[in-house]
Order: C-alpha cells, then structure tokens, then sequence
C-alpha cells in the first residue's frame, strides 16, 4: 500500500515538474523577446550556452549593425532569405512549396527565413525534426512583432555559428580575414555567407572550387540587392 502511495506521489511530483518545464519553455520566448529590444542587450544562443557549459571555448566578440560591412548584410539577405524585408517572420509560401515537395516525395529543402534562424538559435537546439521546426514558426512570428528588422538581423549576426566555437560576423571576420566586420570586401563577406549552412565543414579563407562559385553568385545578387534590403539600410 505504501509502495503504491509512494509511486503516485513520484508521478505526481514528475508530472509538475514537466508542467514547469513546458511554461519555462514558453515564457522563456516571451520575456526574452521583450528584453531584447533593448539594444545594450547582447544575447547568446543556446549553442553557446552547449559550449560554455561543457567547458568548450566561445570566439564571440559584440558587434553593433551600423559597423558591419552592408555588403555582408545585403549577401546574406540575398543568400538566406530573399523576402526577409518582405515577410512577417516566415516566409509562408516558401514554406507550402517545401511541405508540397515532401509530400509528393522530393528530397526536403530548407525554409527556414533569417527570423526562423534566430529564433531556433535563441531558443531552441539544431536537432532535424518537424517538432523544431513547428516550435520555430511561432516564435519566429513572435520575434517579428516584438523586434525591428535591424534588430533581427543584428542579433542573428552576432550569434549565428561561423566555425568551432567562433560566433558572430566580428569573430568570424577577425578568425578567417584578420579584419573587422565593418572592413570586409564583397568576396569576403560572400565567402563568409557561403559558409552559413555548413560552418564546420566550410572554411571561408581556404574555399573550394564549390564555394568559390557559390560565392561569385552571391557576390552578384548583393550588388544587384535594391529593395530586397531597404528594412536593414
């Protein structure tokens, strides 16, 4: 009979601290969100957060918006998420071709928009499933209501990955080009967003044949980048 008690009361107790779990996880967006309008705030990423707590070493070095090179920006609009300046978080009808494609079999590509990117970066972990995926979207709305445009961009800058334990434009442009954001060239900064989708694989100083092409065609797009980029000028 004790035994009995005994378990439902661990059941209980394991039941409530799920509960927790789950409102952490859904408040934790909210507030943060809130927080982070306020500019002398410099978020980390959850990666980061893996790193530092697993004793790993972080390169991120804070860089304001206005002192990273347009180039950059206008290269990884044109690279990551054309409609950036356009949607509203996520791009939706980028993302009803992807699911269209996977239930008629094709190969799944990615949708993810530069808000998507920040919000699984602040928030949640790089596990591929449709449960990230789904947790991403309303966040990612969320984030687009609460934040301006420069504001998302100047966050995804400055967490996204670029390398082992290098975080930001300023600590990949310091590690790969021995300069600061606000110097590079249009091959540099397309280099550097070359790498985005594979930092660990992908050197942005010692590029192959591949990313040397990929990077020529992003170097095109960011100069012909107009209004694509008007939200971050």
């Amino acid at each position: 009979m004790r035994f009995g008690r005994t378990r439902k009361l661990w059941r209980f107790r394991l039941f409530r601290i799920l509960v927790f779990v789950v409102v952490v996880m859904l408040a934790a967006p909210i507030l943060l969100g809130l927080l982070y309008r306020i500019e002398v705030i410099r978020p980390v990423s959850t990666l980061m957060l893996a790193q530092w707590i697993g004793g790993g070493s972080v390169d991120r070095r804070w860089v304001e918006i206005d002192d990273v090179a347009p180039v950059l920006i206008h290269s990884v609009i044109m690279s990551e998420d054309g409609q950036f300046c356009g949607h509203y978080g996520v791009d939706f009808r980028e993302l009803n071709a992807v699911i269209s494609d996977a239930l008629d079999g094709e190969k799944p590509r990615g949708a993810s928009t530069i808000t998507m990117q920040t919000a699984k970066n602040l928030f949640l972990f790089n596990s591929r499933s449709f449960l990230r995926k789904a947790a991403e979207i309303p966040i990612a709305i969320y984030l687009d209501l609460v934040l301006s445009k420069r504001r998302i961009m100047e966050i995804y800058l400055n967490i996204a990955e670029w390398g082992d334990g290098i975080f930001g434009v300023e600590a990949a442009a310091q590690r790969y080009f021995k300069r600061s954001a606000a110097r590079l060239s249009a091959r540099q900064a397309a280099l550097l967003t070359v790498a985005l989708p594979n930092p660990i694989l992908r050197n942005p100083a010692k590029p192959g044949s591949g990313m040397r092409r990929l990077a020529s065609l992003i170097e095109r797009r960011a100069a012909r980048a107009g209004g694509y980029v008007d939200c971050v000028e």
